[in-house]
């Protein structure tokens, strides 16, 4: 009986440490993809999925490196006798949907929350964690967007005073879905959705992160992508493969953004190694859209293996200089300029480690400049970025 006893605790020690293993290697570089809400928010249906995975292939995203379809909010229907979630009429066989996502070379993903409701008041997985991921498992998910929502309320009405036991609350919300969704057996990218409260970035990895928000939503405007994006300066010790952080989803393509402001947003999100999750509609994206989303050398920055985040170098009104380390020694850095008008930037290279002289290829420009001696003066445009990659 004893060595029958020891036999099964091996057996299921085994396969714990393999699914931990497995789950270790999910986004072992920021995560590449597309998700519903930016565009259709509500009213996303299994039409508007299958759509956008077939642009995600015709359109060069998927061959630039995008991968995952996610699903948002309003996919819900409700649950039956067993208490088993089904997806409303909207979504009327979610498995040959993933199936379709699967059939194209890409992979599908979901979106639910720790709360009663989520945030469009639709079914949430309190009290059916384990039922709902064994639903995702056999429709074929591949990445689980777990958003905060009613849960808060929750936390509130449990311990209005007491700050700490509301965050433990929220710990222990993320990490039941995450054993839930680790006893599958299948890999599902974790991805938390909390505004970064409490810091999460200090404890999302011990409760199966691979991802986790980092601020409020983002949007279309200048104000609000760059509040976001500056804002993670301080943070890039706390990423690394398999655990980023995610400062929200992209929005090149939408709003008002001016063609130098989305090479702005898109190399900020490259230099902080940031998840890249279009939002726009990818049927009818302008050349210049496309062309910023599936530049090869900027997402070669984002999914550089090192697993570096970048960080801010300087600060000089509006003026700020990033870089991040790259495999091999290199480094990718940024010169933003959040002025109205066009400035001189001067680069020391001292001031991103190279002494002495430095290769440089102006990425945005599709340029070698040669040799650089000392320092490097360009004029950035107003709410523009110059890109460089240097090499020793």
């Amino acid at each position: 009986m004893f060595k029958r006893f020891c036999a099964v605790l091996f057996t299921a020690l085994l396969v714990s440490s393999t699914l931990l293993a497995q789950t270790s290697t999910l986004a072992a570089t920021p995560p590449m993809g597309w998700n519903s809400w930016n565009l259709f928010a509500g009213r996303v249906n299994d039409k508007d999925v299958r759509g956008a995975a077939d642009a995600m292939v015709s359109s060069g995203m998927k061959d630039a490196g995008y991968i995952y379809v996610n699903i948002d909010d309003t996919w819900q229907g409700e649950r039956d006798a067993q208490g088993v979630l089904q997806a409303n009429s909207k979504f009327p066989d979610m498995k040959a949907l993933a199936d379709y996502v699967h059939s194209k070379g890409l992979k599908i993903g979901i979106y639910s929350g720790p709360g009663e409701k989520t945030c469009a008041r639709y079914a949430g997985s309190l009290g059916h964690e384990e039922q709902d991921a064994k639903t995702y498992a056999a429709w074929g998910i591949d990445y689980l967007k777990y958003d905060l929502c009613s849960f808060r309320q929750n936390m509130m009405a449990e311990a209005p005073n007491d700050p700490a036991k509301q965050t433990q609350m929220m710990k222990d919300a993320y990490e039941k879905m995450h054993k839930a969704l680790l006893a599958t057996g299948r890999p599902i990218v974790y991805s938390f959705c909390q505004y970064g409260w409490d810091a999460v970035w200090e404890w999302g990895p011990s409760l199966g992160a691979n991802l986790w928000r980092t601020t409020g939503d983002i949007n279309p405007t200048w104000d609000r992508m760059t509040l976001i994006g500056f804002s993670q300066a301080g943070l890039s010790k706390y990423a690394g493969p398999g655990h980023w952080n995610d400062p929200d989803m992209l929005e090149v393509g939408n709003g008002k953004l001016t063609l130098d402001e989305n090479r702005l947003h898109m190399s900020l999100w490259a230099i902080l190694a940031a998840p890249l999750l279009a939002g726009n509609d990818l049927s009818k994206m302008p050349a210049e859209t496309a062309s910023i989303l599936t530049n090869r050398d900027v997402i070669a920055i984002d999914q550089d293996p090192l697993g570096k985040q970048g960080d801010r170098v300087s600060e000089v009104g509006p003026v700020e200089i990033w870089a991040k380390p790259l495999q091999g020694g290199a480094k990718a850095v940024a010169l933003f300029n959040r002025d109205d008008t066009a400035l001189p930037i001067t680069l020391k290279l001292s001031d991103v480690g190279f002494s002495g002289a430095a290769k440089a290829h102006d990425i945005w420009a599709a340029k070698d400049l040669g040799k650089l001696q000392g320092s490097y003066t360009v004029t950035v445009p107003r709410h523009g970025v110059v890109l460089l990659r240097l090499t020793k």
